[in-house]
C-alpha cells in the first residue's frame, strides 16, 4: 500500500465511496469525513498528503475549513483540491484566492481527479536540480521548501512555491500561461488558464510581504504571459 494518504471531505456517501474505490485502485490510503469538524480533527491527527474538499458541507462550508487550514502554520502546506458543483467564475476564483491549489467541478471523471491528485503530489514533493537558488536577498531552498527574504521566511502556498521555483530555475524567458500550466501543473492535467493568473497574483503578494518588495521579479509580458527577471529586484 502506498504511503500517500488522501482525505475525502464530502457529505454524500456515494461520492466518498466512489472516490475511496478509485483511490484504492491506485494504492492511495483513503480517509473520509462528512463535515468540517471531523475533517479538521482528521487533518490535525493524521496529516493527510492531500485533501479533497467539497464546497457545501453541513456545519459550515468547505471554504471556511480551507481558510482555517491556510491560517494555521501546521496545516497550510497541505495541498487542497476543491470539489464543487459551483461553476461560476467568481466561485472558482474565490476558492483559489482562499488557498485552494486546484478545483474540479461536479460531476467529474474519477480518472481526471486521480490525474490531478498525482500531479499536485508531484509538485508538492518535487525539487529542481538546484537545492538553493538566490536573487539578491531572495532565497529559495527546495529541500526545506521555504522561501526567505532578507533571512526572514515568506508565507507562501505550495503552488506559489512551485511557480517561483520554476521561474528561478528558468530566468529571463517569457512563458505563456499554457506553458506554465504544462511545466508546473503537468501536461496531463486540465486547469484553466485563469488559474495561472490567480496564482501569479498570490505569488506577487507573497513576494511583496517582506521588508523589500520583490514582486517586480514576476513580469507580465504583454501578449505572451509571464517572465521572471532579476532586473525586477529592488536596488539600493
Amino acid at each position: 500500500m502506498s504511503e500517500r494518504t488522501v482525505l475525502v471531505v464530502d457529505d454524500e456517501f456515494a461520492i466518498r465511496d466512489m472516490l475511496r474505490m478509485a483511490l484504492e485502485i491506485v494504492d492511495y490510503r483513503c480517509l473520509e469525513a462528512d463535515n468540517i469538524q471531523d475533517a479538521h480533527a482528521t487533518i490535525v491527527d493524521q496529516r493527510p498528503d492531500i485533501v479533497l474538499l467539497d464546497w457545501m458541507l453541513p456545519g459550515g462550508s468547505g471554504i471556511e475549513l480551507l481558510r482555517r487550514l491556510k491560517r494555521d502554520e501546521a496545516t497550510r502546506e497541505i495541498p487542497v483540491i476543491m470539489l464543487t458543483a459551483k461553476t461560476a467564475e467568481d466561485n472558482v476564483i474565490q476558492g483559489l484566492d482562499v488557498g485552494a491549489d486546484d478545483y474540479i467541478t461536479k460531476p467529474f471523471a474519477p480518472r481526471e481527479l486521480i490525474a490531478r491528485i498525482k500531479a499536485l503530489l508531484r509538485r508538492a514533493g518535487g525539487a529542481e536540480a538546484n537545492d538553493r537558488m538566490q536573487v539578491s536577498e531572495l532565497v529559495l531552498d527546495s529541500k526545506s521548501r521555504r522561501v526567505f527574504l532578507a533571512d526572514e521566511p515568506l508565507d507562501m502556498g505550495p503552488t506559489e512555491f512551485n511557480l517561483l521555483q520554476f521561474f528561478m530555475a528558468h530566468p529571463e524567458r517569457a512563458y505563456t500561461r499554457n506553458q506554465l500550466l504544462d511545466q508546473v501543473w503537468g501536461a496531463n492535467v486540465y486547469v484553466e488558464e485563469r488559474t495561472v493568473d490567480v496564482h501569479i497574483r498570490r505569488l506577487r503578494k507573497a513576494l511583496s510581504a517582506g521588508a523589500s518588495d520583490y514582486s517586480g521579479l514576476i513580469q507580465t509580458v504583454r501578449g505572451t504571459g509571464y517572465r521572471f527577471s532579476a532586473r525586477g529586484a529592488p536596488t539600493g
